[in-house]
């Protein structure tokens, strides 16, 4: 008879335990009442102006270095990889109109952003995750503060604003790049290297680029501080919402970087 009874309860567990299109279902109603609950709170006063700027400083200052290295080194070698191919056809020439289409439309905003979706994103979801499992923002509600405001509003808006200021510096550094392989190897001047690397470029390439770092921008500070400010379990959640952070916020850029590009060719 017990045996009966447990095998019945075992049954009704399985039968009541959610499948994952339920569990993903649930998911994307919960980020959208994160969104929504953002935009409801980030542009109502009081404004937290010393903590937005002191998040600006964390996401760009000390992301600085790291962006610059990076793009510089992205700038000289995309260029190098494309001397062969242009020389087969004599065209050598064309080297700084193709880095600059290249930089400026595609892989300053993505390099950026993806540098900082594994530095800064991965930052604020273990903050915010162990100030979770830690029980301080259960406190500072307790205490009458706002801590989604204060914690979540902040980091937001911090990597929406320097993203596009990040982005518009790498593709500047990435130029650079590009500018010493060509005189190294074609002896181009810095002047005519400029003109070339700006004359390609119209006002729809620096839009898109634009509204792409934005974009970005507030995905990883979104998606870092989702993951940090539901964390669970523990360490070990301090640990997921760290990585979940990193993982989503990439995957999404790549999505978000597809659907600029198709409706950006649209306006071409």
């Amino acid at each position: 008879m017990d045996t009966a009874n447990s095998t019945t309860l075992q049954t009704e567990k399985k039968a009541k335990k959610p499948g994952w299109l339920s569990k993903f279902l649930v998911s994307l109603y919960n980020i959208n009442k994160f969104i929504i609950r953002f935009f409801k709170e980030a542009f109502v006063p009081p404004f937290e102006f010393k903590e937005i700027v002191r998040q600006c400083y964390e996401t760009g200052v000390r992301s600085f270095t790291l962006i610059s290295l990076t793009g510089f080194i992205v700038g000289l070698i995309f260029t190098k990889q494309s001397r062969p191919s242009l020389g087969q056809f004599g065209a050598t020439s064309w080297l700084p109109s193709l880095v600059s289409i290249a930089i400026m439309r595609a892989l300053a905003p993505l390099v950026t952003a993806l540098i900082a979706a594994g530095k800064v994103g991965s930052s604020i979801g273990a903050e915010l995750g162990s100030m979770r499992v830690t029980e301080q923002i259960d406190a500072m509600e307790v205490s009458g503060t706002k801590p989604f405001k204060f914690l979540v509003c902040t980091r937001v808006l911090a990597t929406t604003l320097t993203i596009p200021i990040l982005a518009t510096y790498t593709g500047l550094v990435a130029m650079l790049g590009g500018y010493i392989n060509v005189a190294v190897n074609e002896g181009t001047s810095f002047n005519t290297f400029v003109q070339e690397f700006f004359d390609p470029l119209t006002f729809t390439d620096f839009v898109s680029s634009l509204i792409k770092s934005i974009v970005f921008g507030f995905t990883i500070g979104i998606v870092g501080a989702y993951q940090g400010y539901f964390s669970t379990k523990g360490t070990e959640g301090v640990g997921k919402a760290a990585n979940g952070a990193v993982v989503t916020a990439m995957f999404l850029i790549f999505i978000e970087e597809i659907t600029i590009v198709q409706i950006t060719s649209w306006f071409r």
